[in-house]
């Protein structure tokens, strides 16, 4: 039986390794990217397809935001749930990424003994529409 795939975009080492850690211990297959345009690549050449996409928002050269839509425009059909992971934590920030079209949202630091859990519950839920809070 195949892994269910997922994506992680994070120019963060220690974030990127505890996220990948913790997927990939639940038995997901992970793949990585370091910069929005890797991320964008990666995401149209895995096949079968993601599930899932964790996008940090701060990231170098071109934010998560336009990650967001160059995401959206190349997996059109997609089923893949895009959930924001970020310590971009202002006030109307989990609004404004949510009305963007991610997923769901999760403030950095994360808490590892749930956080796949919480992700999980995202995929599953039947009503998860882009811009539905998680």
């Amino acid at each position: 039986m195949a892994k269910d795939k997922i994506l992680i975009i994070e120019d963060n080492e220690q974030s990127l390794y505890l996220v990948r850690f913790l997927f990939e211990n639940k038995g997901y297959e992970v793949f990585a990217a370091r910069t929005g345009p890797e991320g964008i690549e990666l995401a149209s050449r895995i096949r079968p397809p993601l599930i899932l996409i964790l996008l940090d928002i701060q990231l170098p050269g071109m934010d998560g935001f336009e990650v967001l839509d160059h995401l959206r425009e190349a997996l059109p059909s997609s089923h893949v749930s895009i959930v924001a992971v970020t310590s971009h934590a202002m006030v109307g920030d989990r609004d404004r990424i949510l009305a963007a079209g991610c997923n769901g949202y999760f403030e950095k630091p994360i808490d590892p003994d749930t956080f796949v859990k919480d992700v999980e519950h995202i995929l599953t839920s039947s009503t998860s529409k882009p811009g539905d809070p998680s």
